[in-house]
């Protein structure tokens, strides 16, 4: 499994590796470590959105690592790099947290753009090849295009879509999707919220009303409220996921585009920074390519 993850993450990442540069993959490994070596990995390390305070603590580790080991080479320092990225990222995975209830109910928050009802479609698949029963509870009525995308989603996946008009309240369309899931005893619900971060008092006061709807079938409901963040825009997302989780609770991150992007090393700012679980990463268009994090397969495909 871990391989195959692995492998996954890896073509995924490709473009991450190319143009962040992350490690010593694009430097001149062969050459000796001194000062001008760990200067190039530090630019390196920032590039890939690492972080001006993880990068310092990288490069400090990796300096003092190889004066105590007596490291002569270049080659040498790539197992310390990734043993201190594994580090850095191993308390930030984490699995879905589902209670089969019957059904348990997944609510997705992110900004316009941020791939959310895409990751909710791929999520759906996910499930039904786990032969669950998949409800889709289109609540993001801001836009005419959100409900038709998360239509798409639902034929693809043959998973149940429940709607309303455009315009309509969103959290009488999550009603209707756990009212009909419980009926029917169908096992998951994913709920596609709307976007509108500009609108911030107006958005959390939606999604506590959408969350105060759940709560009426079950205390323990939504068993996860994950934020989806876009990984192209880097550490930027760390300042995204503050708003959000300042606002309400937010239980787990997905992080997508990362197969289109040479911001991969925002990973670790953005773990070290909200200490919030990140349960998948999204490595490329296809139906399959939204992954469990796992750290040493993350940093392992970076870097090998």
């Amino acid at each position: 499994m871990l391989k195959a993850i692995y492998e996954h993450l890896k073509k995924g990442l490709q473009k991450t590796k190319e143009q962040a540069k992350i490690g010593l993959s694009e430097l001149n490994i062969s050459r000796k470590i001194d000062d001008s070596l760990f200067e190039d990995l530090e630019i390196a390390l920032l590039k890939a959105d690492v972080g001006i305070n993880a990068t310092e603590e990288i490069i400090e580790f990796l300096k003092k690592e190889a004066k105590k080991k007596g490291l002569k080479n270049g080659e040498e320092l790539k197992g310390l790099l990734k043993e201190k990225l594994i580090s850095m990222l191993k308390g930030c995975s984490g699995e879905l947290r589902l209670l089969n209830e019957k059904p348990d109910v997944i609510l997705f928050l992110g900004i316009n753009g941020s791939g959310k009802t895409t990751t909710v479609g791929k999520l759906a698949y996910r499930f039904k090849k786990e032969g669950k029963s998949v409800v889709l509870a289109a609540a993001d009525t801001f836009r005419a295009a959100a409900i038709e995308q998360l239509e798409v989603w639902a034929e693809r996946t043959e998973a149940r879509i429940v709607k309303h008009k455009p315009g309509a309240d969103p959290a009488a369309v999550v009603f209707d999707a756990v009212n009909s899931a419980k009926s029917r005893g169908d096992d998951i619900v994913l709920v596609d919220t709307a976007g509108r971060l500009h609108t911030k008092e107006h958005l959390m006061k939606e999604l506590q009303k959408i969350k105060r709807t759940i709560k009426k079938f079950s205390e323990n409901q939504p068993c996860e409220t994950l934020l989806v963040l876009d990984g192209t825009i880097g550490q930027n997302s760390i300042n995204q996921a503050k708003v959000f989780k300042e606002s309400t609770d937010v239980s787990g991150i997905i992080i997508t585009k990362l197969d289109g992007t040479a911001k991969g090393g925002a990973l670790i700012p953005i773990c070290r920074e909200l200490k919030i679980p990140i349960k998948f990463v999204g490595v490329g268009e296809g139906i399959e390519d939204l992954q469990p994090f796992d750290p040493e397969a993350f940093v392992s495909a970076l870097l090998d």
